[in-house]
């Protein structure tokens, strides 16, 4: 590169997902030297009350989905062919206009990276003469994640980008990269692959880091203390309250371990024979790196359900809405070691480990074509 570009990367913290993408980027773009990186939860920094609000919104919706009162899921159908008539989306768009134009003229950016469909990033960067990237963290199309200023996008998979391209956009400025994931993983995936399936433990590893999971969990787990030979692996994250109160429950059973928040999850999941998981784009793009078969259960309507849809209906993952059936789906496949095997066999091809150096190096080589240009 002739020079060194300064990097904004727009996200926010509706789930985990959103952030880990942009820190997966941010730690490309340090290790290829790129220094001036610097990653803004717009809502939360420009509009913290309103933030709160949403975000609070969107974790009682999590929770009463169990009970049948799916107003986000409603909210992302209603809207998903098309942003206009989402109100929400709207209020969002106006109201990110005016912190990102103070955020572009403090930081003067050479490129505005979206990890989050934020409307304003395309209309703003188009009239302070700003790039503008979009990298979608799913599987599955929703309307908010386009819009005709947006100068590149990086999808997950090719069927992605053939959808893009059916809604009237140029194949040339959509790349099929994958989703971005931290450097660990595509060292923890070549260390997950050399080690031989006969050798590995029957554990199960149980993501319960989301709220809505305490509604079911204690069934789950008791369920699964009925197959033999396997060991189970909760991860509660940072709810020390839920972590407190499984290890009292579970405390005569040796067969369940209890964790809490933890650094090195990669680790855990390269051990696993396969994951209880939510169905959010980045989890599953992980699953997928190590090639760790995917069970969810109930997922949660929006994006998470259509994810588990798409990766259901390619095989890589199993979906049950009652728990009799997903305690039937685990037993056999704990009990048939072909399942898992044809399972990672198919996950191979969805294989994007490098999505992050790719699309790093797809950034800076447009980044560097453009000053070119303005240099002659």
């Amino acid at each position: 590169m002739p020079f060194n570009p300064r990097i904004l990367i727009l996200t926010a913290s509706y789930g985990n997902g959103h952030i880990q993408a942009s820190k997966a980027l941010q730690q490309q773009f340090l290790k290829q030297g790129i220094e001036q990186v610097k990653i803004v939860n717009l809502m939360k920094e420009g509009h913290p009350w309103i933030y709160s609000i949403t975000s609070s919104l969107i974790s009682k919706s999590t929770k009463s989905s169990k009970l049948g009162l799916d107003y986000y899921g409603w909210s992302y159908y209603l809207t998903r062919e098309t942003k206009e008539t989402a109100l929400f989306q709207k209020s969002m768009t106006y109201l990110g206009q005016k912190k990102l134009r103070e955020l572009i003229q403090k930081e003067r950016p050479d490129v505005v990276v979206n990890t989050f469909p934020f409307g304003a990033a395309p209309i703003v960067c188009s009239a302070m003469g700003v790039k503008n990237f979009t990298v979608l963290t799913d599987y599955a199309l929703h309307a908010t994640w386009l819009h005709p200023k947006v100068d590149r996008y990086y999808v997950a998979t090719e069927d992605l980008k053939q959808q893009i391209i059916f809604k009237g956009y140029n194949k040339d400025c959509i790349e099929v990269s994958g989703i971005p994931l931290k450097q660990e993983f595509a060292a923890a995936s070549i260390r997950a692959q050399s080690q031989p399936l006969s050798l590995r433990k029957k554990i199960i590893l149980i993501m319960a880091t989301e709220s809505g999971v305490t509604s079911y969990l204690d069934e789950m787990l008791d369920s699964l203390l009925l197959l033999e030979d396997c060991q189970l692996v909760v991860i509660c994250g940072h709810n020390e309250k839920l972590k407190d109160r499984l290890e009292a429950d579970f405390a005569a059973y040796p067969g369940i371990t209890i964790l809490g928040f933890v650094d090195n999850v990669h680790e855990w999941m390269s051990r696993a024979m396969c994951i209880v998981t939510k169905a959010g784009g980045l989890t599953l793009t992980e699953a997928i790196a190590l090639r760790l078969p995917v069970f969810v259960y109930k997922p949660n309507g929006g994006q998470e359900k259509e994810n588990a849809l798409y990766l259901s209906r390619l095989g890589v993952a199993s979906i049950a809405n009652k728990m009799e059936d997903f305690y039937i789906n685990i037993q056999q496949f704990v009990r048939h070691p072909t399942k898992s095997e044809e399972m990672r066999a198919r996950m191979a091809s969805l294989q994007r480990n490098h999505a992050a150096a790719h699309i790093v190096n797809d950034m800076l080589m447009i980044l560097d074509n453009s000053f070119m240009s303005a240099s002659i």
